[in-house]
């Protein structure tokens, strides 16, 4: 029990070489070790676990190294070498700034910086978290960190960048460290499993990289923790377990129904999950990677932005091909307004059914069909249709369809100004599907400004029964523009409210108006905010009223001239 060490302290890398993700701060180094160029202050920078200290360990040894390769790497057995990784080194230093922090930390840091190295070049100071320095401590190194000894060299590591003051920058050579990316990682890992004789699948390799967020410390640990619990014989369904990880399964069963239209399985399938313990909006942020990953894989060409391992390659190309650009560009912006507003909902499991339901309801809407209508629905009584066909008669068209008059009428229902989760919404994106499955078939091809203007100009005629949302889309300040072979569509609404509400309720179904109303597929529809600085000023005071008045309409001008009528 003694014995053991963590992987993360055993596989640490003691070389250039074996450093990960950091090629290009390794090559710097090396070169300005060749060229003799180095500086006398050095900052390291960037997340937590991607080597920091551990690259400032490998720059202190080699330039102290007596015996270093063509490359400059440290050979490991000289003197300066073996008592580095033996922890008796008196020319590198180590200082933990977060508990060091202090003024007189420093001084006592100063005071050992004039004593020369016993071996090697120089004397290294590796100041970890530096960024934990107090203000007073901070100006207190200014002076030595700008003008040190020949012998003395500064490396400064740090997670929060931000915190360090200008003045300390200002005198160092910064390196920012990138994430280390999964595929690293599983090399990484697959590497030192094969070491300790541990069997495990590169399925389970991705989840454990992917849970490290870019961090080879953490994967060590993780790896460690699941080897502690699986054995070395290491399975898929132990690792879910033990780090409590979301199935692809899940993601992959609720698109499928997603796609049939079946928001009930999608709900029992929430049910389950909650029930086994999962966070509700770490389910959520786990849909929109999954349909963020289905998108990339629906566009061809972008498969290095996919961190997944083969075997799911190929069920997420299968799933990519049953889904439209369009189904997956509207989920993931559903997804995401979830993620985005889960905090402030009062009902948060409510919050995420109702995207779950708008979800099913997406793939049926988009697709122009919707459930068959029963028998009884398509029947018309006799004496209810002789009673309706006088009244349908004088508006019809000679060359109108009977079954068609009545989808206008359908249109302009009420539209409900209450709550986004209203049963009322839900039941008018499938009437409007149904209208969608009666509509002329659009075609694919880009409309006219002009034609596409004058749709939009017929829409608020479409909501005559909700005066402010007819007002509304009738002030609202238009731009079309082309972009990627799609005529896009953005209307500026006067406040974030008025955008909010159109955007979770009616954006959906004003762009299927439009799409059918200019018989062209190639439409998209945007809603924002008219900027405050291109908002008409509205007249306030009794004067300002009348004075716009006036100027609207000359009759009233010419009657306050007649009269004598004061404005004031």
């Amino acid at each position: 029990m003694s014995e053991y060490i963590v992987s993360a302290r055993k596989y640490r890398p003691d070389s250039f070489e074996t450093l990960i993700g950091q090629d290009n701060i390794a090559q710097t180094l090396k070169n300005s070790i060749i060229r003799g160029k180095l500086a006398h202050a050095y900052l390291f920078c960037g997340p937590r676990g991607v080597g920091k200290t551990t690259t400032a360990r490998i720059f202190a040894k080699a330039i102290n190294c007596s015996n270093p390769s063509e490359d400059m790497e440290p050979c490991g057995k000289c003197e300066s070498c073996i008592s580095f990784q033996e922890g008796r080194s008196y020319c590198i230093h180590e200082l933990d700034a977060a508990s060091n922090n202090g003024v007189d930390d420093i001084k006592n840091l100063m005071d050992k910086v004039q004593i020369p190295p016993q071996v090697g070049k120089y004397s290294v100071y590796i100041i970890d978290e530096v960024h934990m320095l107090s203000t007073a401590a901070f100006n207190a190194f200014l002076k030595t960190l700008e003008e040190p000894p020949a012998h003395a060299i500064f490396i400064l590591a740090t997670t929060e960048k931000h915190k360090i003051l200008p003045t300390i920058l200002s005198r160092c050579q910064t390196f920012d460290f990138n994430r280390i990316s999964v595929p690293d990682i599983v090399r990484n890992l697959k590497e030192i499993a094969l070491k300790e004789n541990v069997s495990i699948d590169d399925e389970s390799l991705h989840v454990i990289a992917r849970k490290a967020d870019g961090a080879m410390r953490d994967a060590l640990t993780i790896f460690d923790q699941t080897v502690a619990f699986c054995g070395t014989d290491v399975k898929y369904e132990e690792v879910l377990k033990n780090l409590n990880v979301l199935d692809y399964d899940y993601s992959f069963s609720l698109v499928d129904s997603f796609l049939a239209g079946d928001f009930g399985s999608a709900l029992l399938k929430f049910d389950e999950i909650l029930s086994k313990g999962f966070n509700a909006l770490h389910f959520c942020a786990a849909l929109s990677s999954h349909f963020r990953d289905l998108m990339v894989t629906r566009n061809g060409g972008l498969d290095s932005l996919l961190e997944l391992p083969d075997s799911l390659r190929k069920r997420y190309s299968e799933q990519a091909n049953r889904c439209s650009l369009k189904f997956l560009y509207d989920a993931l912006g559903i997804t995401t307004a979830c993620e985005a507003g889960y905090k402030q909902a009062i009902n948060p499991r409510l919050h995420i059914e109702f995207a779950l339901m708008r979800l099913a309801f997406l793939s049926k809407a988009q697709a122009g069909v919707s459930e068959p209508v029963p028998a009884k629905a398509e029947a018309t009584p006799p004496k209810a249709a002789a009673a309706k066909a006088p009244v349908a008669a004088p508006a019809a068209s000679p060359v109108a369809s009977p079954a068609a008059a009545p989808a206008p009428r359908e249109r302009k229902k009420p539209a409900k100004t209450g709550s986004a989760l209203s049963l009322t919404s839900i039941l008018e994106e499938e009437q409007a599907a149904k209208s969608a499955a009666k509509a002329p078939a659009v075609a694919d091809e880009l409309p006219e400004d002009e034609k596409l203007q004058q749709a939009w100009n017929e829409i608020p005629g479409e909501y005559a029964s909700s005066p402010r949302l007819a007002n509304t889309l009738k002030n609202a300040l238009l731009d079309i523009h082309t972009e990627d072979g799609i005529k896009v569509l953005t209307f500026k609404v006067s406040n974030a409210s008025q955008e909010k509400w159109i955007r979770e309720n009616r954006l959906l179904s004003l762009e299927g108006i439009l799409q059918r109303k200019t018989g062209s597929s190639r439409i998209r529809l945007e809603v924002g905010v008219i900027p405050a600085e291109e908002k008409e000023a509205q007249p306030y005071t009794d004067h300002e009223k009348a004075t716009a008045l006036m100027g609207q309409n000359g009759e009233i001008q010419n009657l306050v001239k007649d009269f004598g009528l004061e404005t004031k």
